[in-house]
């Protein structure tokens, strides 16, 4: 083990996926545990979460796992994590409780219980380091920066963070605690980048809360559904407010909304302007709610909300049926793999008649720190050394020139992939020993059995389909016995291309035959690879597609006997009462007197019947 490093396991060059593990002497502390949304050619996949086959490695050595916050983005990888490396969790008290609730419905962790409580004011000595804490600004409550206090200086963590000075008590920044850790040595600032793109700064939440009531009064006909994060405290809170103060009723739509609300309002993290009674009605109680009074506040699987909206626009939503008389209120500003997504959901949404209006078209909304919140937080901190995170390469190097504006030097500024080790020597961070990360894909119960391969033949699949030719061979004899089946699905109409399947036909049965006859030794992989090969050169010829081609290979006669003469089926049911020893003496010997014999056979011995299952044997390879 090195003295001191930095590795980042994710949330360099990428959206989300957050997670950092600082090494001191012979402990490893853990910065966040966060998953990602796939990217759209990541067909099928649910979720992305980094590779911890590093940490595994050394799990021995894990001190803890420190949350900045309650987002998917910092607490969405636990569920995952935790199976593999028992390690205890730190984090707020909100935070430690949405990350029960993401970690729940794993049965290998349901006795799991090594959670820690902290807050701004928490020190936490572990020897060589000091962990301490100070209170940012996010779009949830109870957002923690995080101090490793090391020999060598603190490394300090800011997590998602912005500075707003109209900001709630439980969302404000502590600005004398960020002044108390600028006054000693900062080494090394690991500072959230994801916002320094864009130059405007971003309008405060008391503006957006204003602006959201403007759009529920100005919208009092229609019913609304507002489209955002589970787990967006802050946009949630905005949303109770407008709905009680326009006598209206809330419906939440999905489990993880309505737990991650439960959990908030039970730990007072939520403020209810009315009774709970009178403000939320269930979802199934939504078709007796007048469209004017009613509030939809949907969301979707781990707090996503627009794929579920993109099933809503589709009708495939069992209790929402969206229509001319609704307003889809999408709140959340979507993270650019998902632009696509929202572009196609929003005109599917028109078409059903909706309205459809978003926050992020109108004001500049976001909870990350701005290009002048990062050079204010720098300029507090006083860090040797600067790290950008939490964003795509492009992101990072915005965020890299508004360090250089404030004196932090070009040298002293880590560009980090996934894997690299910067490790410090004496007077810098030198970048060695570095190492492969990848992804870990979530594909349903899976986990990191999706790979690249798989993706691949996803991808095949969805662009130009399959096509399967299904054909039975006499091997013996070298020949094919029965005509191909062919099935072609997302490739070509079968009717309407009828040319085209004869000869792909004729095509398999020549090669099938060629192959029986010239090869010196039979093998099934070599015979479909063949077949494989030739049906995809000539579909391409011919289609200027490449579908995915299935050969289908089926062996008759593979276990054929020498053909016997058949006795009749009440013969050989006496037969069989014989062998059991059930007939008296003088009825066995007149059944064997009366059983036709073969010639080739023993007259002492009835001749075995050999059924039609014998006779053709059937084996299938694929």
């Amino acid at each position: 083990m090195t003295d001191l490093s930095i590795i980042p396991f994710g949330g360099v060059r990428e959206n989300g996926k957050n997670m950092y593990a600082v090494t001191v002497h012979d402990k490893i502390f853990i910065l966040d545990a966060g998953l990602k949304y796939p990217e759209t050619d990541q067909l099928g996949i649910d979720v992305v979460v980094p590779d911890f086959e590093y940490l595994i490695q050394h799990k021995e050595d894990i001190a803890g796992v420190f949350l900045s916050h309650g987002h998917a983005d910092a607490i969405g990888a636990l569920p995952y994590f935790l199976q593999q490396v028992s390690a205890p969790i730190f984090g707020s008290e909100l935070t430690i409780e949405l990350a029960k609730l993401a970690i729940k419905d794993q049965e290998a962790l349901k006795d799991y219980d090594d959670y820690h409580v902290v807050n701004a004011k928490s020190e936490i000595d572990f020897g060589d380091v000091i962990v301490s804490f100070f209170s940012t600004t996010h779009s949830i409550p109870e957002s923690l920066g995080i101090v490793l206090g090391t020999e060598y200086g603190q490394i300090v963590y800011t997590g998602d963070f912005k500075f707003d000075q109209t900001a709630e008590s439980y969302y404000q920044t502590d600005y004398a605690r960020l002044v108390e850790v600028g006054q000693k040595k900062v080494l090394a600032l690991l500072g959230d980048a994801a916002g320094t793109e864009n130059t405007a700064e971003s309008v405060s939440e008391s503006h957006i809360a204003d602006y959201i009531l403007e759009t529920f009064r100005d919208n009092k006909k229609k019913r609304i559904i507002v489209a955002t994060v589970a787990s967006n405290i802050q946009r949630i809170q905005q949303i109770i407010d407008a709905t009680a103060a326009t006598r209206r009723k809330l419906i939440l739509s999905g489990n993880d909304i309505e737990n991650v609300v439960r959990t908030a309002i039970r730990l007072k993290k939520l403020r209810l302007p009315i009774p709970e009674a009178q403000l939320f009605v269930n979802l199934k109680r939504l078709k007796d709610i007048p469209n004017h009074e009613a509030v939809v506040l949907e969301t979707g699987r781990m707090g996503e909300p627009i794929k579920h909206l993109s099933r809503m626009a589709n009708g495939e939503d069992p209790h929402v049926r969206i229509g001319s008389d609704d307003l889809v209120f999408i709140t959340t500003t979507p993270a650019t793999a998902m632009e696509g997504v929202v572009a196609k959901t929003r005109d599917a949404l028109f078409k059903k008649g909706a309205d459809v209006k978003a926050i992020s078209t109108d004001l500049r909304s976001s909870g990350h720190a701005s290009r002048k919140d990062l050079q204010f937080m720098i300029n507090i901190l006083h860090p040797e050394f600067f790290m950008p995170v939490q964003g795509e390469y492009r992101v990072m190097n915005t965020a890299n020139h508004a360090a250089q504006e404030v004196n932090i030097p070009e040298s002293h500024i880590m560009m980090a992939m996934k894997g690299d080790q910067f490790k410090w020597q004496e007077d810098h961070f030198e970048l060695s020993d570095s190492f492969t990360v990848g992804e870990t894909l979530i594909d349903g119960a899976g986990i990191g059995d999706i790979g690249n391969v798989v993706l691949r033949d996803r991808k095949i699949l969805s662009e130009d389909g399959v096509f399967i030719s299904v054909v039975t061979i006499d091997r013996k004899k070298r020949e094919v016995v029965s005509k191909p089946k062919l099935t072609s699905r997302g490739f070509v109409y079968v009717k309407a291309n009828r040319d085209l399947m004869k000869e792909a036909s004729d095509l398999t049965v020549k090669q099938i035959e060629d192959y029986l006859q010239t090869a010196k030794s039979f093998d099934w992989n070599d015979l479909k690879s063949s077949v494989r090969d030739v049906l995809s050169k000539f579909l391409y010829e011919q289609t200027r597609r490449r579908p995915m081609v299935m050969p289908v290979v089926m062996e008759v006669n593979q276990n054929r006997r020498p053909n016997r003469r058949r006795v009749s089926t009440k013969k050989t049911e006496q037969k069989s009462v014989v062998k059991r020893g059930k007939v008296p003496t003088n009825k066995k010997k007149k059944v064997a007197q009366n059983t036709h014999q073969s010639p080739t056979t023993s007259p002492n011995k009835p001749h075995k019947k050999v059924t039609n299952k014998e006779n053709s044997s059937e084996k299938t390879n694929s």
